[in-house]
């Protein structure tokens, strides 16, 4: 097993202001390091035009260009190379899976992933400029991989396929902006529908009013459904599905058998616990949980396990949005690999 943590960042003020201070944050970091290595051995194979990509984040959440600057001005990097790794934008991802269950008030949720790519940061801000507050895993350091805002509007989102890509955005920017900018499940499916997809993914939403919707998205189309599980294929758009959906449909199928996940705490420790079939160790496959999370949005309370089998370190968001810091600094856990992490790990190829 190898123990692993995540940083827990609080920040309060402008998105200029929070970009910069995450840019003096990872400048000399593992992060980094292990980042611009990377890209000297692998061309990226899309660049970034600054003004098209301003123009559609001034379009869908202007605040984030802010940070984007911040971030700019931090590590003294020019434009191209922020656009290139934080902004989201007409940017190639690697596969992954993901498996997702909703009761009337939770999310939880498994993020299946490469530790390579894990930053090991779980990100808390509230805006003074303009979006609402935001808790949840950050992903490329501004983007989210689940996560709930200010109104109790939960986000988690599925891989379903790469190919056939558009020019639009990818999962984890999708995910913070609707969280910024979204108050209900109504609202993301207006934004979901409006805003250019670069690859085909699930997102899946809940609020205070208790209805989970699966909103399948793809560059070529946007549907909805309502469910109470997800993992990583399409019921309604089946036509952008993958050819092989065994794993995925044999997670769900687990899900699905499970009779009771009444409460967050049974469906938390179902969801953590790989005796039950949903939890994956296929981390050399892109496909290995890393972390499972929950989230209440009536009670604005978020959860975290990195890991298997652990029991969750337990965030009060509704306190933190009074103005009371959280004060856990560091979530720890540990994952049964040899892998490296992105934020731990020297030398990742």
């Amino acid at each position: 097993m190898k123990r692993i943590y995540s940083d827990v960042v609080q920040f309060r003020g402008s998105h200029y202001d929070y970009g910069f201070m995450l840019g003096e944050q990872i400048k000399d970091s593992l992060i980094m390091k292990n980042r611009e290595r990377i890209w000297k051995v692998r061309q990226p194979r899309f660049t970034a035009k600054e003004q098209e990509t301003k123009e559609m984040l001034t379009k869908y959440a202007p605040g984030i260009w802010e940070e984007l600057e911040g971030l700019k001005d931090a590590l003294q990097h020019p434009m191209s190379i922020i656009l290139r790794d934080f902004s989201g934008y007409r940017l190639p991802i690697e596969k992954s899976g993901c498996s997702i269950v909703t009761g009337k008030n939770f999310m939880v949720r498994n993020y299946d992933f490469h530790p390579k790519t894990y930053e090991g940061r779980y990100h808390i801000y509230e805006p003074t400029d303009t979006g609402y507050a935001t808790i949840g895993p950050a992903q490329r350091i501004t983007g989210r991989m689940d996560g709930m805002n200010e109104k109790g509007l939960v986000m988690g989102y599925n891989a379903i396929n790469r190919k056939k890509p558009g020019a639009g955005f990818v999962c984890w920017m999708i995910g913070r902006m609707l969280l910024e900018t979204c108050a209900t499940v109504e609202e993301t499916l207006d934004f979901l529908k409006e805003i250019p997809h670069r690859h085909s993914f699930s997102y899946i939403v809940l609020d205070p009013n208790e209805e989970t919707f699966i909103i399948e998205t793809s560059p070529r189309g946007v549907a909805v459904r309502s469910a109470q599980s997800c993992t990583n294929h399409f019921e309604i758009l089946k036509e952008e599905n993958r050819q092989h959906l065994v794993d995925s449909e044999a997670r769900l199928e687990k899900i699905s058998e499970k009779e009771v996940l009444g409460s967050v705490a049974e469906a938390f420790h179902f969801m953590n616990d790989p005796e039950q079939g949903v939890f994956s160790k296929q981390y050399k496959s892109w496909a290995g949980t890393i972390h499972t999370s929950a989230y209440l949005p009536k009670e604005k309370q978020a959860w975290l396990a990195l890991g298997e089998n652990r029991e969750p370190t337990i965030f009060d968001f509704s306190r933190w949005l009074r103005g009371e810091n959280i004060a856990t600094s560091k979530v720890y856990g540990a994952v049964d690999t040899d892998i490296g992490f992105a934020h731990m790990d020297d030398g990742l190829r």
